[in-house]
């Protein structure tokens, strides 16, 4: 299993606060939460919940969310699980984890976080037919 850096976590879908997967994994075990961008990604419609995908020129909006340290590895393995993206590399995994830098809207600090992207296999069929997002922020497509 990987030993990662407690990095915050930026979360651009279900995961941002007041979503549903917010409340139930997130809620009283973050310390911060932010607005924040993640430049060089693009956003793809699935099936109830957003992909990022990297692309050069691109922009994600959502929130910079830290954890409580007690909190850390438990919802660090709860958040891999919601993810699908249990075993880094799989060919099965729906999203991976990475490390990216991460603009906050507030003051335009930039800050490591974990992000989960489109795994490989998945980014591809995005990129060859899937329903981009425009402006990069998944609460704004329904408006």
């Amino acid at each position: 299993m990987r030993s990662p850096s407690p990095l915050p976590f930026f979360v651009y879908g279900t995961l941002r606060p007041g979503e549903p997967n917010h409340d139930l994994l997130l809620r009283g075990r973050t310390r911060a939460e932010e607005p924040g961008r993640l430049p060089g990604a693009v956003l793809y419609d699935g099936p109830g919940y957003p992909y990022a995908v990297d692309e050069p020129g691109g922009s994600v909006r959502g929130d910079l969310v830290t954890p409580l340290p007690e909190a850390y590895g438990e919802l660090l393995l709860a958040l891999d699980r919601l993810e699908e993206c249990e075993t880094p590399g799989d060919p099965r995994n729906l999203y991976e984890r990475v490390a990216r830098d991460v603009v906050r809207t507030a003051d335009g600090a930039v800050r490591r976080a974990w992000v989960y992207l489109a795994a490989p296999p998945v980014a591809a069929r995005l990129r060859a037919r899937g329903t981009r997002i425009e402006g990069g922020d998944w609460r704004a497509r329904r408006s």
